[in-house]
């Protein structure tokens, strides 16, 4: 589909005169009006724009560009402005480490940086100078006095004109995104025109019966949107033009509430964090989303009790949960629909939102095998994940081997051990890398949330010698002896559970648990159960 192709897209609907209004929980870094509110052509003006900054910083057809900046949805609008002038947009997340970001900074070979004046300041004072890994840096914001030298301000480039939109072919990059990190270093992921707009977007740009847009929703999305993602839901959530368009940059309840409030959504996408993280709004009596038909919740599997959580908070008849499991190299490879009663059993050891569903039809295959012949094993026992999938990704910046590393006759490495039942259907039981010999530390991280209602976060750290290690977030610290005993009873043996604080715990753009660093942390390093091949 050519119209969704993200250098124009904006262009394509101001002149269908698409009427959908964006709200969002605070202004845009590229923009300086303070506004919140914005028609389509506004947007569509704030591309334009933007690329002719880009244009003014010399950026040309084929110059990779690397965004790193704090979170919000004008990730989307400088990778549609670096695409409208033939350049790849590399979108990384400004929550990253320094040294991760000098890393992969290294490995994207980048032309340009555009970034913040505070995130260079927050590198620089953690040692790294994230101006020497490109040859052009510009700033969104006015820099501090020596905060970055050699950097270009907004101003200096503001009203350059913008050339006209470019074509490239449907194989070549379009844009690099990265994976989350959670047991190591992220990923670059490369995908092209075929792969993200042709595959991906058109795929979710169509009125599906109850999962896709109608004109009179109100949608809502809270994710990374450094993460494809973003730029995926983007371009398909506008071009079914909704009434309204909510655009939340943070997981914060405080934050949040206010724009979910004054436009209660009817559909709802967002991370299993910040899901999670708005547990407490949920169970107001004057909630917000007393209106949702639709929740969908990407990048991960989510704990039942959060969706029994939303799923009352409804007014709605007969809301509908969608749980969409994929990965950055491949786009959506399952999806599983919940309602009030499906989950309402709790408590009990069944599988809930670990029963990922089916491929989806048509457009992804998959299969378990053994991680070692990668033969296929029967129905009903454990393996590695294998996908096929035409949306699958070019390959990885700066690491093109590790694709090949993760590919076998046409299949997929997802690094995810799952078991296929016999209906056809997926059970997640845990990364590789993170597996515990004989169970699953998905499984019991669910039982936890269940049987134990003051968990706000539990995570299960296998080693390959030792207890796995429970890591648990209680809402005031604590946690009952006798109340751990009896959720515990029916498991595998455990170790003593470590009590953090959320903030204590090191956390991805997306809100999940960077397992290898709580790891190094709470374990001294010691080595997980898994090889970690497929990483």
């Amino acid at each position: 589909m050519k119209s969704l192709e993200p250098g124009p897209f904006f262009d394509i609907l101001a002149d269908r005169g698409t009427g959908t209004q964006v709200h969002l929980s605070r202004p845009l870094d590229i923009a300086h009006d303070g506004r919140t509110t914005y028609g389509i052509e506004n947007i569509a003006e704030l591309v334009a724009q933007a690329a002719g900054w880009l244009a003014g910083l010399g950026i040309a057809r084929g110059d990779r560009v690397a965004v790193i900046k704090p979170n919000h949805w004008d990730y989307v609008l400088l990778a549609c402005a670096a695409a409208r002038i033939g350049a790849v947009p590399a979108l990384i997340s400004g929550n990253l480490p320094p040294e991760t970001l000098q890393l992969l900074l290294k490995r994207l070979d980048a032309t340009a940086l555009v970034t913040t004046s505070d995130t260079l300041a927050a590198a620089r004072a953690a040692g790294t100078d994230l101006t020497a890994f490109t040859r052009r840096t510009l700033t969104l914001d006015a820099p501090a006095p020596g905060a970055a030298p050699g950097a270009v301000p907004l101003a200096d480039v503001r009203g350059h004109r913008p050339p006209p939109p470019q074509r490239r072919p449907d194989d070549a990059p379009l844009a690099i995104m990265h994976t989350s990190g959670t047991t190591g270093t992220p990923k670059l992921v490369v995908h092209t025109t075929t792969s993200l707009v042709h595959r991906l977007a058109a795929a979710e740009a169509r009125r599906w019966p109850m999962v896709a847009s109608r004109r009179d929703d109100t949608v809502a999305q809270a994710t990374s949107y450094a993460h494809g993602r973003g730029l995926t839901w983007s371009l398909s959530a506008f071009w079914l033009a909704p009434r309204k368009v909510l655009l939340l940059d943070s997981f914060d309840p405080q934050h949040a509430e206010p724009l979910l409030r004054a436009h209660p959504p009817t559909t709802l996408e967002a991370t299993p964090s910040a899901f999670v993280r708005w547990q407490s709004l949920a169970t107001a009596p004057d909630n917000p989303f007393r209106d949702v038909r639709l929740y969908i919740n990407t990048f991960d599997a989510i704990h039942p009790p959060t969706v029994r959580t939303y799923l009352a908070a409804t007014r709605r008849r007969l809301p509908l949960w969608v749980q969409v499991w994929g990965q950055s190299e491949t786009g959506p490879l399952t999806f599983r629909c919940f309602t009030r009663r499906s989950v309402r059993v709790s408590g009990e050891r069944h599988p809930t939102t670990r029963d990922l569903g089916r491929p989806v039809p048509g457009r992804t295959r998959l299969r378990v095998v053994d991680p070692v012949t990668y033969r296929r094993v029967p129905r009903g026992e454990p393996g590695l994940v294998m996908a096929r999938t035409r949306a699958l990704c070019a390959g990885y910046a700066g690491e093109q081997e590790r694709l090949l590393a993760k590919s076998a006759g046409g299949w997929f490495a997802t690094g995810d051990l799952g078991v296929a039942t016999r209906s056809g259907r997926m059970l997640l039981l845990d990364r590789e890398v993170d597996t515990v010999p004989g169970g699953s530390c998905v499984e019991i991280e669910d039982v936890l949330h269940d049987r134990l209602p003051d968990v706000v976060e539990a995570v299960v750290l296998g080693r390959a010698s030792g207890l796995p290690l429970p890591v648990l977030v209680t809402r005031d610290g604590t946690l009952a002896r006798e109340a751990w005993q009896r959720a515990v009873a029916d498991l595998p043996p455990l170790g003593e559970p470590a009590l953090l604080r959320l903030d204590q715990l090191p956390l991805t753009a997306t809100g999940k648990v960077r397992r290898q660093e709580l790891r190094d942390r709470l374990l001294d390093g010691a080595p997980p159960h898994g090889c970690g091949h497929w990483t």
